[in-house]
């Protein structure tokens, strides 16, 4: 029988109602009473790292996780981490950069309504996630949510109220889980070699600029004064405008010249960006070199940069480190 750890940080899963609202109040301990079958085919440890509302996640708090499954790391077969869901794949995509190549799976799970009431996906998705943590194909971090085990590079919150709130955006699911059974779709840990890797560093100055028309540039202009990279979220497959209020040209050639990095992207969720296919994206990414995101999601972007700038600051290895494919995060490019 395997050995699971679950760790609980709070979140809608572990709320209770209150004056003011749904407030994460139930401990680990208190989560695992409400599915005692799980019994029949794991041992379950818990370990309560916190108890916060998932909006208010931050980067420590990942380290925080990673660390205790790294303390813990050899004295069980799996971790399961129940987590709020609003944040959810932010800190699943922040733990695959975190705890790479781990032969032992590492699953997230949470719910849309809390765990005591009476109709609720909490006890289905806890269940659902301590049986796939014991499974002996699992491994890496995976988000287990409605029945679907998803990559945690390719989890996207999609939905804000019903069940199936998780798609996996640009890439299949890792595998369903139907009846007490995990139907895998794909299954690659026969080819996996090595064990775990951890890292214990994040940069957490990397930002977001979401493009809409009539912006001006000069929000970049702010931006290279207090961070270190910066996501630029354009329109279709990417590109950056033109307009008489700014020119995103110098800005980025301010970003350049100080030696900052600049990602592209795209709003559209689904099919990736290809700033080569207009002249609005094609020109200054040639010019400037700039880093695009194509497949990844936009939390993958984001916990790979902040990864990735803890490691190095050598643009040479930022780029390297970026189009190296961790736990299925990027999966084309187009030079």
């Amino acid at each position: 029988m395997k050995k699971i750890m679950m760790l609980g940080t709070g979140g809608t899963i572990a709320c209770k109602r209150g004056d003011s609202g749904l407030k994460p109040l139930l401990t680990s301990n208190e989560l695992l009473s409400y599915v005692p079958d799980a019994t029949d085919y794991c041992h379950v440890d818990s370990l309560q790292i916190f108890s916060i509302d998932s909006t208010n996640m931050q980067p420590k708090h990942w380290l925080e996780i990673a660390k205790a499954i790294e303390d813990h790391y050899d004295n069980y077969d799996g971790f399961v981490i129940c987590h709020g869901t609003d944040t959810m794949a932010y800190t699943a995509a922040a733990l695959s950069y975190l705890v790479q190549n781990s032969p032992k799976p590492i699953v997230i799970t949470g719910a849309q309504k809390p765990i005591d009431m009476e109709n609720t996906d909490a006890r289905t998705n806890l269940s659902d996630s301590l049986r796939f943590a014991s499974d002996d194909k699992a491994h890496d971090v995976n988000i287990v949510f409605d029945g679907k085990v998803i990559s945690g590079t390719r989890g996207k919150k999609m939905r804000t109220k019903s069940y199936n709130a998780f798609s996996s955006i640009n890439f299949p699911y890792i595998a369903t889980i139907q009846d007490g059974y995990v139907i895998f779709y794909l299954d690659d840990k026969k080819h996996r070699s090595g064990g775990p890797v951890f890292f214990h560093k994040l940069n957490i100055n990397v930002t977001l600029l979401k493009l809409i028309p009539s912006m001006g540039a000069d929000v970049l202009d702010y931006m290279a004064e207090h961070y270190d990279a910066v996501i630029i979220e354009s329109f279709g497959v990417g590109g950056l405008p033109s307009y008489d209020t700014g020119d995103f040209y110098k800005a980025i050639e301010k970003w350049i010249s100080l030696g900052k990095t600049v990602v592209m992207t795209t709003q559209v969720t689904n099919e990736g960006s290809n700033m080569s296919v207009y002249e609005v994206g094609h020109s200054i990414k040639k010019e400037f070199g700039l880093l695009e995101a194509y497949d990844m999601t936009l939390e993958a972007t984001v916990t790979k940069l902040m990864w990735i700038l803890g490691q190095t600051t050598d643009q040479k290895e930022i780029r390297d480190y970026f189009y190296h494919t961790v736990n299925r995060d990027i999966l084309w490019t187009v030079s």
